[in-house]
Protein backbone atom coordinates (compact mmCIF):
# COMPACT_ATOMS: atom_id res chain seq x y z
CA UNK A 1 0.00 0.00 0.00
CA UNK A 2 2.66 2.25 0.68
CA UNK A 3 4.64 1.72 -2.37
CA UNK A 4 1.30 2.88 -4.29
CA UNK A 5 0.76 5.55 -2.04
CA UNK A 6 4.14 7.02 -3.13
CA UNK A 7 3.69 6.36 -6.68
CA UNK A 8 0.76 8.50 -6.75
CA UNK A 9 2.67 10.62 -5.18
CA UNK A 10 5.29 10.94 -7.26
CA UNK A 11 3.39 10.44 -10.59
CA UNK A 12 0.33 13.39 -9.71
CA UNK A 13 1.16 15.17 -6.67
CA UNK A 14 5.25 16.23 -6.42
CA UNK A 15 5.93 19.40 -6.99
CA UNK A 16 8.82 20.55 -9.24
CA UNK A 17 12.48 19.52 -8.90
CA UNK A 18 13.54 22.08 -11.33
CA UNK A 19 15.33 24.00 -8.53
CA UNK A 20 17.16 21.90 -7.01
CA UNK A 21 18.19 20.32 -10.24
CA UNK A 22 19.18 24.61 -11.15
CA UNK A 23 20.92 24.45 -8.03
CA UNK A 24 23.11 21.38 -8.32
CA UNK A 25 24.25 22.22 -11.97
CA UNK A 26 25.17 26.02 -10.44
CA UNK A 27 27.24 24.66 -7.76
CA UNK A 28 29.10 22.25 -10.30
CA UNK A 29 29.76 25.03 -12.08
CA UNK A 30 30.95 27.12 -9.05
CA UNK A 31 33.68 24.05 -8.61
CA UNK A 32 34.48 24.12 -11.59
CA UNK A 33 33.00 21.23 -12.89
CA UNK A 34 32.60 20.55 -16.93
CA UNK A 35 28.87 19.21 -18.26
CA UNK A 36 29.68 16.72 -21.07
CA UNK A 37 27.73 14.67 -23.26
CA UNK A 38 28.11 10.71 -23.74
CA UNK A 39 28.91 11.32 -27.15
CA UNK A 40 31.58 13.33 -25.84
CA UNK A 41 32.66 11.80 -22.92
CA UNK A 42 33.21 8.45 -25.30
CA UNK A 43 35.09 10.53 -27.74
CA UNK A 44 37.09 12.47 -25.62
CA UNK A 45 38.49 8.69 -23.93
CA UNK A 46 38.71 6.62 -27.36
CA UNK A 47 40.91 9.38 -28.90
CA UNK A 48 42.92 10.22 -25.91
CA UNK A 49 42.33 14.04 -26.28
CA UNK A 50 42.65 16.45 -23.28
CA UNK A 51 40.32 15.21 -20.57
CA UNK A 52 38.94 18.25 -18.03
CA UNK A 53 40.05 17.71 -14.64
CA UNK A 54 36.28 17.53 -13.20
CA UNK A 55 33.32 16.47 -15.31
CA UNK A 56 29.67 15.43 -15.05
CA UNK A 57 28.61 13.44 -18.12
CA UNK A 58 24.70 14.14 -18.12
CA UNK A 59 22.51 11.71 -19.38
CA UNK A 60 18.71 11.95 -19.70
CA UNK A 61 16.76 8.67 -20.61
CA UNK A 62 12.74 10.49 -21.94
CA UNK A 63 11.01 7.39 -21.24
CA UNK A 64 6.93 9.05 -20.71
CA UNK A 65 7.63 13.22 -20.72
CA UNK A 66 8.01 15.48 -23.44
CA UNK A 67 6.68 18.60 -21.93
CA UNK A 68 9.21 18.22 -19.11
CA UNK A 69 12.54 16.94 -21.31
CA UNK A 70 11.44 20.50 -22.99
CA UNK A 71 11.80 22.33 -19.83
CA UNK A 72 14.59 20.01 -19.04
CA UNK A 73 16.43 20.92 -22.17
CA UNK A 74 16.08 24.95 -21.73
CA UNK A 75 17.21 24.39 -18.06
CA UNK A 76 20.56 22.82 -19.33
CA UNK A 77 20.84 25.76 -22.51
CA UNK A 78 20.74 28.67 -19.32
CA UNK A 79 23.26 26.89 -17.60
CA UNK A 80 25.10 26.09 -20.70
CA UNK A 81 25.03 22.12 -19.83
CA UNK A 82 25.76 19.76 -23.40
CA UNK A 83 24.47 16.53 -22.53
CA UNK A 84 22.05 13.06 -24.12
CA UNK A 85 18.89 12.74 -24.39
CA UNK A 86 17.90 8.92 -25.30
CA UNK A 87 14.40 8.70 -27.06
CA UNK A 88 12.07 5.84 -26.81
CA UNK A 89 9.75 5.21 -30.10
CA UNK A 90 7.42 6.43 -28.40
CA UNK A 91 8.72 9.83 -27.10
CA UNK A 92 9.73 10.51 -30.52
CA UNK A 93 10.25 14.09 -31.05
CA UNK A 94 12.60 14.54 -34.15
CA UNK A 95 12.64 18.68 -34.37
CA UNK A 96 13.44 18.77 -30.43
CA UNK A 97 16.08 16.18 -31.29
CA UNK A 98 17.23 18.38 -34.00
CA UNK A 99 17.14 20.98 -31.31
CA UNK A 100 19.62 19.49 -28.82
CA UNK A 101 21.98 18.68 -31.81
CA UNK A 102 21.71 22.02 -33.12
CA UNK A 103 22.27 22.99 -29.24
CA UNK A 104 26.01 20.78 -29.41
CA UNK A 105 23.96 18.33 -26.94
CA UNK A 106 23.17 14.49 -28.24
CA UNK A 107 19.90 13.14 -29.27
CA UNK A 108 19.83 9.76 -29.99
CA UNK A 109 17.73 6.17 -29.31
CA UNK A 110 16.90 4.88 -25.86
CA UNK A 111 16.04 1.45 -27.31
CA UNK A 112 14.02 -1.85 -25.95
CA UNK A 113 13.19 -4.14 -28.72
CA UNK A 114 14.18 -7.14 -26.15
CA UNK A 115 11.72 -6.03 -24.28
CA UNK A 116 9.16 -5.32 -26.42
CA UNK A 117 9.57 -8.50 -28.46
CA UNK A 118 9.00 -10.46 -25.14
CA UNK A 119 5.53 -8.75 -24.70
CA UNK A 120 3.95 -8.78 -28.58
CA UNK A 121 5.03 -12.63 -28.67
CA UNK A 122 4.14 -13.75 -24.97
CA UNK A 123 7.39 -14.82 -24.32
CA UNK A 124 8.88 -15.23 -20.74
CA UNK A 125 11.62 -18.04 -21.26
CA UNK A 126 14.93 -16.28 -21.61
CA UNK A 127 16.35 -19.34 -23.12
CA UNK A 128 13.56 -18.82 -25.60
CA UNK A 129 13.68 -15.42 -25.91
CA UNK A 130 17.28 -15.83 -27.15
CA UNK A 131 16.88 -18.11 -29.61
CA UNK A 132 14.55 -14.82 -31.45
CA UNK A 133 17.65 -12.51 -31.14
CA UNK A 134 18.35 -12.18 -34.41
CA UNK A 135 14.85 -10.93 -35.38
CA UNK A 136 14.99 -8.68 -32.56
CA UNK A 137 18.13 -7.80 -33.86
CA UNK A 138 16.96 -6.87 -37.29
CA UNK A 139 13.65 -4.95 -35.32
CA UNK A 140 16.12 -2.44 -33.95
CA UNK A 141 18.54 -2.17 -37.15
CA UNK A 142 15.14 -0.97 -38.75
CA UNK A 143 14.55 1.20 -36.25
CA UNK A 144 17.38 3.21 -35.65
CA UNK A 145 17.56 3.44 -39.31
CA UNK A 146 14.49 4.80 -39.56
CA UNK A 147 15.12 7.33 -36.75
CA UNK A 148 18.33 8.19 -38.05
CA UNK A 149 17.14 8.79 -41.30
CA UNK A 150 14.23 11.13 -39.63
CA UNK A 151 17.43 12.87 -37.59
CA UNK A 152 19.54 13.05 -40.51
CA UNK A 153 22.43 12.84 -38.29
CA UNK A 154 24.64 10.07 -37.48
CA UNK A 155 23.76 8.54 -33.72
CA UNK A 156 27.14 7.07 -32.35
CA UNK A 157 26.07 5.76 -29.16
CA UNK A 158 22.55 4.24 -27.80
CA UNK A 159 21.24 3.94 -24.28
CA UNK A 160 19.16 0.61 -22.94
CA UNK A 161 15.67 1.35 -21.61
CA UNK A 162 14.56 -0.65 -18.39
CA UNK A 163 11.20 -2.10 -18.88
CA UNK A 164 9.48 -3.91 -16.04
CA UNK A 165 9.59 -6.93 -18.62
CA UNK A 166 13.30 -6.58 -18.17
CA UNK A 167 13.42 -6.94 -14.62
CA UNK A 168 10.64 -9.70 -14.69
CA UNK A 169 13.09 -11.49 -17.04
CA UNK A 170 16.40 -10.61 -15.29
CA UNK A 171 17.56 -9.69 -18.92
CA UNK A 172 19.13 -6.48 -20.26
CA UNK A 173 18.11 -4.70 -23.74
CA UNK A 174 21.94 -4.40 -23.85
CA UNK A 175 21.98 -7.85 -25.10
CA UNK A 176 21.11 -6.87 -28.56
CA UNK A 177 24.46 -5.10 -28.75
CA UNK A 178 26.16 -8.28 -27.73
CA UNK A 179 26.81 -8.49 -31.53
CA UNK A 180 29.87 -6.64 -32.45
CA UNK A 181 28.49 -7.04 -36.34
CA UNK A 182 24.98 -5.37 -35.60
CA UNK A 183 27.39 -2.99 -33.72
CA UNK A 184 29.50 -1.82 -37.09
CA UNK A 185 26.13 -2.23 -39.24
CA UNK A 186 24.66 0.74 -37.31
CA UNK A 187 27.88 2.35 -37.02
CA UNK A 188 27.26 2.80 -33.14
CA UNK A 189 30.67 3.67 -31.12
CA UNK A 190 29.60 3.14 -28.18
CA UNK A 191 26.02 1.77 -25.95
CA UNK A 192 25.78 3.72 -22.49
CA UNK A 193 26.93 1.21 -20.14
CA UNK A 194 29.94 0.20 -22.09
CA UNK A 195 32.37 -1.08 -19.96
CA UNK A 196 34.82 1.83 -21.42
CA UNK A 197 32.46 4.47 -19.78
CA UNK A 198 31.90 2.69 -16.45
CA UNK A 199 35.24 2.14 -15.61
CA UNK A 200 36.23 5.96 -16.81
CA UNK A 201 34.33 7.27 -13.81
CA UNK A 202 34.59 8.18 -10.42
CA UNK A 203 30.77 6.92 -9.52
CA UNK A 204 27.66 6.73 -11.40
CA UNK A 205 24.50 8.16 -9.94
CA UNK A 206 20.80 7.60 -11.05
CA UNK A 207 17.86 9.28 -10.10
CA UNK A 208 15.01 7.75 -7.91
CA UNK A 209 10.99 7.60 -7.61
CA UNK A 210 11.32 7.26 -4.04
CA UNK A 211 12.08 9.05 -0.68
CA UNK A 212 15.83 8.33 -1.96
CA UNK A 213 15.75 10.74 -4.70
CA UNK A 214 19.28 9.60 -6.05
CA UNK A 215 21.54 6.51 -5.69
CA UNK A 216 24.04 5.60 -4.42
CA UNK A 217 24.31 9.56 -3.33
CA UNK A 218 22.92 12.61 -3.91
CA UNK A 219 25.16 14.56 -6.73
CA UNK A 220 25.46 17.69 -4.59
CA UNK A 221 27.35 15.36 -1.85
CA UNK A 222 29.39 13.44 -4.99
CA UNK A 223 31.13 17.06 -6.14
CA UNK A 224 34.62 17.79 -5.13
CA UNK A 225 34.22 14.15 -3.91
CA UNK A 226 34.53 12.52 -7.21
CA UNK A 227 35.60 14.28 -10.21
CA UNK A 228 34.50 11.96 -13.22
CA UNK A 229 30.64 11.75 -12.36
CA UNK A 230 27.99 10.01 -14.52
CA UNK A 231 25.07 11.41 -13.83
CA UNK A 232 21.37 9.57 -14.85
CA UNK A 233 17.80 11.54 -14.90
CA UNK A 234 14.50 11.22 -16.06
CA UNK A 235 12.20 14.05 -17.24
CA UNK A 236 9.47 11.94 -14.66
CA UNK A 237 11.32 12.39 -11.97
CA UNK A 238 11.53 15.98 -12.07
CA UNK A 239 8.28 17.11 -12.52
CA UNK A 240 4.76 15.70 -12.49
CA UNK A 241 2.81 15.59 -15.88
CA UNK A 242 -0.72 14.03 -15.38
CA UNK A 243 -1.40 13.28 -18.66
CA UNK A 244 2.06 11.40 -19.79
CA UNK A 245 1.97 9.46 -16.74
CA UNK A 246 -1.32 8.45 -16.50
CA UNK A 247 -0.65 7.08 -20.20
CA UNK A 248 2.50 5.38 -19.42
CA UNK A 249 0.67 3.75 -16.40
CA UNK A 250 -2.17 2.47 -18.13
CA UNK A 251 0.04 1.08 -20.81
CA UNK A 252 1.92 -1.05 -18.45
CA UNK A 253 -0.80 -2.46 -17.14
CA UNK A 254 -2.34 -3.33 -20.41
CA UNK A 255 1.25 -4.83 -21.31
CA UNK A 256 1.54 -6.70 -18.02
CA UNK A 257 -2.11 -8.42 -18.11
CA UNK A 258 -1.66 -8.89 -21.97
CA UNK A 259 1.81 -10.60 -21.32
Amino acid sequence: MKSVLRRLYYDYLMPSQFAAYGGLIDAANRAGYCHISVRQYHDTLSRSLPMPDKLIVHRHDIDTDLRTTRKLFEINKKYGVKSSFYFRLSTLDIDLMHEIEEYGSEASYHYEELATYAKKHRIKDVAVLRDHLPRIRDEFYANFCAIEGRLRKKMQTVASHGDFANRKLKLSNTEILADQQLRQRCGIEVEAYDRILMENIDIYIADRPARQSYYPMNPLEALDRHRRIYLLTHPRQMESNWQANTKENLCRVYEAVTW
